[in-house]
C-alpha cells in the first residue's frame, strides 16, 4: 500500500514539477557545472585545447586588478540603481493606488519600458544623452546638459544608473502595487481616526505591511542590475576610457576578445559568488524586518 502511494506521489510530482525541473537542469544546472569545470582548464577553442590546469585561472583572477576595479564599479552601480529604482517604483505605486483617474492606463504606460530590450533601450538613451539633452542645454543655457554625458567619466556612470532605473521601475511598480493594495483598509482608516498623518501611515503601516513586496523587489533589482550587459554595451560600450565597464561586460571581453575563456569563466564564478552573498544577505536582513513588523 505504501509503495503504491509513493509511486503515485512520485508520478504527480513528475507530472507537475517535471517540466520545470527538466528546464532548470538543462538551462541552468548543467551549463553551470560545465562552466565550473572549465574554470580548471586551459580552455582554448581555436587550438582545441582543454587541458586541466588546476587553480591557475583563479590565481589569474586574484591578480587581475582591472577585474576587481570593474567589480567595485559594478557594486557602486548596483547600489545606486537599487535605491533609485525602488524609490521611484514606490512613489509611482503609491500614486497609482491613490484613486486617480486612468490608473490602469498609467500602469501600462509605466510598465512599458520593461518590455524594451536592453540593446534598444541603450540606443534610445544614447540618443537622448548625446543629442537631445545637449541641444536643449545649449539652447536654454542649461550647463548640466550642454555636453554629452557619455563623454564624461562621472556623468556616464549616472547615465547608466538612470537608464537602468527607468527600465526597472515599471516592473517593480507592479509588485509594489500588489503589496500596497493588500494592506487592510480598516487599519489605515483606524490610524486616520487616531490622528495619524499621511507620512506616518506610510512609514509605520503601509511600508511595514508591504515588506514582503520590498524583499522581492530589492532581490530582483539586485540580481538584474548585477547581470546588466546589453544596456552597458549599447549605451556606453564601457567608455569613456573603459570607465563604465561593468563586471559582466569585462568578463565577456576577457573570454571572447582576449581568448582567455578559462579566466573569464573563473571571473564569472567569482561574480556569481559575490551576487549570491549580497542577495542572500539582504534577503535575510529584510526577512527579519518582515518578522518584526
Amino acid at each position: 500500500m505504501k509503495g503504491k502511494i509513493i509511486w503515485k506521489n512520485t508520478g504527480l510530482f513528475l507530472l507537475f514539477a517535471g517540466p520545470s525541473l527538466f528546464a532548470f537542469t538543462v538551462v541552468f544546472l548543467i551549463p553551470f557545472l560545465v562552466g565550473f569545470y572549465l574554470t580548471f582548464t586551459k580552455w582554448d577553442v581555436i587550438r582545441n585545447d582543454g587541458s586541466f590546469v588546476g587553480f591557475v585561472n583563479y590565481v589569474a583572477v586574484m591578480r587581475d586588478k582591472a577585474f576587481w576595479t570593474q567589480l567595485w564599479f559594478t557594486i557602486r552601480y548596483v547600489f545606486f540603481t537599487v535605491i533609485i529604482s525602488n524609490v521611484l517604483a514606490i512613489a509611482i505605486a503609491l500614486a497609482l493606488t491613490s484613486g486617480i483617474k486612468g490608473e490602469r492606463w498609467l500602469r501600462a504606460g509605466y510598465f512599458t519600458p520593461n518590455l524594451i530590450g536592453g540593446i534598444v533601450l541603450g540606443y534610445l538613451w544614447q540618443s537622448l544623452f548625446s543629442r537631445v539633452l545637449p541641444y536643449l542645454g545649449q539652447k536654454y543655457g542649461w550647463a548640466l546638459f550642454q555636453t554629452s554625458w557619455l563623454t564624461n567619466t562621472d556623468k556616464a556612470f549616472w547615465a547608466l544608473v538612470i537608464a537602468t532605473s527607468w527600465q526597472l521601475a515599471g516592473y517593480l511598480m507592479i509588485i509594489y502595487i500588489a503589496g500596497f493594495t493588500g494592506v487592510p483598509k480598516d487599519i489605515v482608516e483606524a490610524a486616520k481616526i487616531d490622528g495619524a498623518g499621511n507620512f506616518a501611515i506610510l512609514r509605520k503601516i503601509v511600508l511595514r505591511l508591504a515588506v514582503p513586496a520590498i524583499v522581492v523587489c530589492v532581490f530582483l533589482s539586485l540580481s538584474r542590475s548585477f547581470l546588466t550587459y546589453d544596456l552597458n554595451l549599447s549605451l556606453t560600450k564601457g567608455g569613456p576610457f573603459n570607465s563604465t565597464e561593468l563586471a559582466t561586460f569585462y568578463i565577456v571581453q576577457m573570454a571572447f576578445q582576449s581568448n582567455q575563456y578559462g579566466v573569464g569563466q573563473a571571473e564569472a564564478i567569482v561574480l556569481f559568488v559575490v551576487v549570491a552573498v549580497i542577495a542572500l544577505t539582504q534577503s535575510y536582513l529584510l526577512k527579519k524586518l518582515e518578522v518584526e513588523s
